[in-house]
């Protein structure tokens, strides 16, 4: 009888051993997806600067290597340089000034993604008219060497042009 006591006793400590270290499994996963948001987030933040200040060479480092830009009505810029030539010239066209709007970021491993919403104005250059700008945006990101970057960006108008 007593062997059985304490086999009953070890089965039921390893039982709450391993539920407790799931529990700090879970806590831990749930720590490291919240510091990849946070990290997601400080991205958009940077990537809405370059859009504000028309910083081409900033809005390229934020992407990976084999990054994709797919802008509205224009074609997809692939690569690094693609994507920079492709933000210089739309920045010789226009000037942003809009705000991020974050709906959802969600975490997988080394990958995520984000659906947002962006809203302000587009300085045109070509007749100096400023008209509203409001986007919907789907970014696909990728970690790299620990650091997140966009890997694909997509975005389409959700206010018919001006």
């Amino acid at each position: 009888m007593k062997k059985l006591t304490l086999l009953m006793m070890v089965l039921a400590l390893s039982v709450v051993s391993s539920e407790a270290k799931s529990n700090l499994k879970n806590q831990n996963l749930d720590i490291m997806q919240k510091q990849d948001k946070e990290a997601i987030e400080e991205l958009l933040k940077s990537y809405k600067k370059s859009l504000n200040t028309s910083d081409a060479k900033l809005a390229q480092s934020l992407y990976t290597k084999d990054g994709i830009f797919m802008p509205t009505e224009a074609p997809s810029a692939i690569g690094s340089e693609n994507i920079l030539k492709s933000y210089e010239y739309i920045f010789t066209q226009i000037q942003l000034n809009i705000e991020f709007y974050i709906d959802e970021i969600t975490v997988e491993g080394d990958f995520a993604f984000a659906v947002t919403s962006s809203k302000g104005t587009t300085l045109i250059h070509a007749t100096g008219e400023t008209i509203p700008e409001a986007n919907r945006e789907l970014f696909v990101f990728e970690k790299v060497n620990g650091e997140w970057k966009i890997a694909r960006y997509m975005f389409n108008k959700t206010e018919p042009k001006g």
